[in-house]
């Protein structure tokens, strides 16, 4: 209530919530617009039950728009891949590095021009394998399959994305938080209420003994309680830091005092946040995909050995170790124990009981091997417990139950609550500084501020 209160009496905070709130309406609108030349019913009976696969993935990021094949069928996924593959060349190109780290605010909005163009290639490449596989499912689905349909399918794709691009730069500019994760954030809660409902109907079946669930009803308890503690687990590790303590060389002050400052570094649990996971996800479901294309037998038996459908239990230590993986190479990239343990050398800074320079990096590497492993492993269970429970109840394996979905959930939530915060404390900042100026105007003595 005391949110709701700010929200109102705050006239800024107040017009950014409205226009972010519209900005994902009209996304939400737009996931009910579908392609034209396409049977959206047909197609959705094809695609049933693939709630597991890569396109379960495509279907959760784009909030339901890929399985009614709408005009924003591919959601945002294209210009998340683009900004990772400018990531990951940021580590290995020199030249694009410098320009990530050492040309300010000039460097990020041409390396943002890149990440546009490069969102538009991708968008129709992926525009054209949708329209391929969309075909692929025979003259019910669409019935006029031409070259004709694949472009037209290509560029009303490739256009979706770059309007929902476009409202998500303007959400963050203009409204509350970061546009591209409250999209995805959207999408996902949309798909809750069906999921409460299926959940709903299935209690209802155990108790009146229909159909052919067999769970006993006590069962839905636990898994409702088995996902409360899950929420709880991911709010509480994606608050969990390492502080390294850090101490800063005596300096004399203008007094001629000799004084020494503290601080500490912060290092994350889950440095790498929910990416792990949904790059595990699209590896692990890539043969599956690619067998709907091919239609090649050998590679749907051997899609079929890493599903957690048919064979649980060699899908779920091949997970595990993928996220362990991508856990390590994300969390290399976003962090650099050298480039710290340098910054730190230059401007007098040391860990107690640890030489700068060298010695600072193992150090800073060895702590952050050991976060990483701890975070990998929170994310692989997170995302694994759920689907060993709901395994045993018929119809209920649906990826919006996975972890992966509340682990975005919660944190897109953190994150605008936190901005939410700001807002606010710049608003009392602001307040201050104001009276301070009309009580020094009326001759009074207003706040004192000291530059060091």
């Amino acid at each position: 209530m005391e949110y709701i209160r700010q929200i109102f009496t705050n006239p800024e905070l107040r017009k950014r919530l409205i226009f972010t709130l519209v900005m994902l309406a009209i996304f939400r609108l737009g996931v009910h617009v579908s392609v034209p030349g396409v049977n959206v019913d047909a197609l959705q009976a094809a695609l049933h039950g693939k709630a597991g696969d890569l396109t379960g993935i495509i279907d959760l990021f784009s909030g339901g728009g890929f399985k009614k094949f709408s005009i924003f069928a591919l959601g945002i996924t294209p210009y998340i891949t683009a900004s990772i593959v400018l990531q990951l060349m940021g580590a290995v190109i020199p030249q694009l590095e410098q320009l990530q780290k050492k040309e300010g605010e000039a460097g990020r909005r041409k390396i943002n021009q890149w990440t546009r163009y490069l969102t538009v290639g991708l968008s129709f490449i992926q525009g054209l394998g949708i329209a391929t596989l969309a075909q692929s499912f025979g003259e019910e689905v669409v019935p006029n399959a031409d070259i004709s349909f694949k472009l037209m399918c290509a560029f009303t794709l490739a256009t979706g994305t770059v309007f929902i691009m476009w409202i998500g730069e303007q959400i963050t500019e203009r409204g509350i938080g970061n546009g591209i994760s409250l999209m995805i954030f959207a999408g996902i809660v949309s798909g809750l209420p069906r999921g409460v409902q299926t959940i709903a109907d299935k209690f209802v079946e155990s108790i009146r003994g229909t159909g052919q669930n067999q769970t006993p009803p006590g069962f839905y308890f636990l898994l409702i309680a088995v996902m409360i503690a899950v929420l709880l687990a991911v709010v509480m590790m994606e608050n969990s830091y390492r502080r390294i303590p850090i101490h800063y060389a005596r300096r004399v002050d203008s007094s001629r005092m000799a004084s020494q400052r503290s601080s500490y570094l912060p290092l994350k649990v889950n440095t790498g946040g929910v990416m792990p996971v949904i790059f595990a996800s699209s590896v692990i479901y890539f043969p599956a995909t690619i067998a709907q294309f091919a239609r090649w037998e050998w590679l749907q038996k051997a899609a079929s050995y890493i599903s957690y459908d048919s064979h649980f239990w060699i899908y779920t230590p091949v997970f595990v170790g993928i996220v362990v993986f991508f856990a390590f190479f994300y969390t290399s990239i976003v962090f650099n124990p050298d480039e710290t343990a340098e910054n730190m050398k230059r401007s007098g800074g040391y860990i107690p009981g640890i030489r700068p320079g060298k010695e600072t990096s193992i150090y800073m590497d060895g702590i952050l091997s050991k976060l990483t492993f701890v975070g990998a492993l929170y994310l692989a269970v997170v995302s694994i417990v759920p689907l060993i429970l709901m395994k045993n109840v018929p119809g209920m394996s649906n990826i919006y139950y996975g972890g992966t979905s509340l682990l975005i959930v919660v944190g897109v939530a953190m994150d605008t609550v936190a901005q939410f915060n700001s807002h606010q404390a710049m608003r009392r900042y602001d307040g201050f500084l104001e009276k301070g100026r009309i009580r020094s105007n009326k001759g009074g003595r207003g706040p004192v501020v000291r530059v060091n």
